[in-house]
């Protein structure tokens, strides 16, 4: 069925209705429970599900997967993302016709983001410039086969700068063929209303469905505002910064934002709104509860604890299995969790054109212009990094001197964190979790290593095998490690009263795997940052070949300092 039929019934009935939104998981463990998720959140009634797909086609046979099994076993109205930015007319085809012979009927036609390897998105043949395009393609190859839907941007494209001609660009893609939008999401619901009213005096009448994120995390919050520009309201923004040290609390109050902003959608006569569940379960339906939608959720038995949470055990009832992964899911999150990457990840792409790369990250050249721009990072004389969109956290403070030394002698840290031996889980810096508690972790480091520093480095790590844990890997795939098989290991757990012990931060192989080819890639980007045969694109791209990507755990969390004695 089209979905611009079930949003029909929707609105002729008059009726609160909601759609959900996944993302196709880095790992197959984080698939198989994502589907696991996927089908309890199916008996809560969402008009239909969306799933995404990777800039050029990067997740095109795990989202056409995902959409078949939300379509053909879980019975849910599936709505396929599709981008044609770096994409073919034969890969469009490809897509289009696997979304057919999968029972498929439903299209969110975008132009997308350039794939990790390429400088700026480009046309693909045939003229798929922008979305418009790829509507108009559909419409003319397909006919009416596909219900096709189309993004819209309540504050404006983030790389337009005429709002006007932004608002004209979307009535383009609506007069193109466009049957329902769903829109970008907001955290004022003013900014929406408000857009809305715009939109129907225009004349368009298809349905609009109001895009609505629930904050997860106080970090995975601040990095979307970062690189979206989303307006937040300041009452909003002032009670995040107040609760940011309470992981629970910041969900807690993700999930009373979200809901007081669907009544305020809801009073002024909007009815549909796309809840984009970032793979999470407990807050999308906490969300819906309080609402009184969804038939599950009326009627939810068993509910889960606001804060429960469940790992490395079996997990029998309905409440651990909506809650287990549900503290944070970023880059060093449980592989297992549907949501694992989703957060605090190397990023989509590189935010700055050539000419701004050049102006803030130099032109290196040497191995000693590498260290140099990693050092000026790690002492904030620059507030980011190919590899990082943001100016490091303040807990990094503890360990600062160390970072600065480690980098100029050549081991460039992405990601790091101080030892912890029973911290507040209230401390402004350090704490998270439920009030009362007392948090722990392992210092940790996680850097590149020059090919001619990393044999003596593998050395020292060998040498001390019975306090370190280190995984190592090269872009062309080798990789070494000294963890027992299938083993992970806890780099922060935390103990609150009343709670089974919680451990929200892990690494093992398939995380480290999951991340070691985006991490290569980076260093690709950079590159095309200049000219194919520029000494500077040489260098790079030379770089990435020799280095090794090393992460390196010191599990006597009692010596905090005990693990920089590892960097020479």
């Amino acid at each position: 069925m089209k979905v611009s039929d079930k949003l029909k019934q929707a609105e002729d009935s008059k009726q609160p209705y909601f759609s959900f939104e996944y993302f196709p998981p880095k790992t197959e463990q984080g698939l198989a429970n994502l589907y696991d998720r996927i089908e309890r959140m199916a008996r809560l009634g969402p008009v239909f599900v969306a799933v995404t797909w990777g800039a050029g086609g990067a997740t095109a046979q795990r989202t056409l997967e995902l959409c078949s099994a939300c379509q053909g076993v879980f019975g849910v109205e599936t709505v396929m993302h599709l981008t044609c930015t770096n994409m073919d007319i034969a890969q469009v085809d490809a897509a289009l016709e696997g979304a057919k012979a999968a029972g498929i009927q439903n299209i969110l036609a975008l132009r997308g983001d350039p794939p990790r390897d390429a400088e700026y998105w480009t046309a693909c043949e045939g003229g798929f410039s922008h979305a418009v395009d790829l509507v108009r393609y559909i419409r003319e190859k397909y006919g009416s086969y596909f219900c096709v839907g189309v993004a819209g941007y309540p504050e404006g494209h983030i790389e337009s700068t005429d709002a006007d001609q932004d608002f004209e660009y979307f009535v383009a893609k609506v007069e193109a063929g466009a049957d329902f939008v769903v829109s970008q999401l907001a955290y004022d619901a003013n900014v929406f209303i408000q857009w809305e009213k715009k939109v129907r005096a225009r004349g368009i009448t298809v349905p609009v469905v109001a895009g609505v994120l629930p904050v997860q995390s106080y970090q995975s919050f601040r990095r979307l505002v970062f690189l979206t520009k989303v307006a937040v309201p300041e009452a909003l923004r002032e009670r995040l910064e107040e609760a940011k040290a309470n992981d629970q609390a910041v969900k807690d109050l993700g999930v009373e934002h979200a809901v007081a902003m669907v009544r305020q959608l809801q009073a002024a006569g909007v009815r549909g709104v796309h809840l984009t569940t970032l793979n999470l379960e407990n807050s999308v339906q906490r969300v819906l509860e309080a609402l009184g939608m969804g038939e599950a959720a009326m009627k939810s038995t068993g509910r889960a604890l606001a804060g429960q949470a469940v790992t490395g055990q079996a997990m029998t009832s309905t409440a651990e299995r909506r809650v287990w992964d549900d503290f944070p899911n970023g880059r060093w999150g449980d592989a297992r969790s549907p949501a694992f990457g989703s957060a605090d990840a190397y990023g989509a792409m590189l935010k700055f054109d050539a000419q701004g790369a050049a102006r803030v990250w130099g032109r290196p050249c040497t191995l000693d212009d590498i260290s140099s721009l990693f050092a000026r990072y790690v002492t904030g004389e620059i507030a980011s990094l190919p590899w990082s969109d943001e100016p490091l956290r303040a807990e990094t403070e503890r360990i600062g001197a160390e970072l600065a030394r480690v980098n100029r002698l050549g081991f460039w840290t992405l990601a790091s964190q101080p030892a912890l031996d029973g911290v507040a889980s209230t401390d402004a810096t350090h704490g998270w979790g439920p009030r009362g508690g007392y948090v722990y972790q392992k210092a940790f480091v996680e850097c590149f290593v020059a090919g001619a520093k990393f044999g003596s480095f593998l050395s020292r790590l060998q040498s001390s095998a019975s306090r370190v844990t280190y995984y190592a890997a090269n872009r062309q795939g080798d990789f070494m490690t000294n963890a027992h098989a299938g083993e992970g290991t806890a780099l922060t757990w935390g103990v609150f009263p009343g709670r089974a012990v919680v451990q929200p931060t892990l690494i093992d192989k398939i995380s480290f795997l999951a991340w070691r080819a985006e991490a290569f890639q980076t260093w690709r980007e950079w590159a095309a940052m200049f000219a194919q045969a520029s000494q500077e694109a040489c260098f790079l791209r030379e770089t990435a070949d020799e280095c090794w990507l090393v992460n390196v755990v010191d599990n006597d969390y009692k010596q905090a300092d005990a693990i920089w004695e590892l960097f020479q």
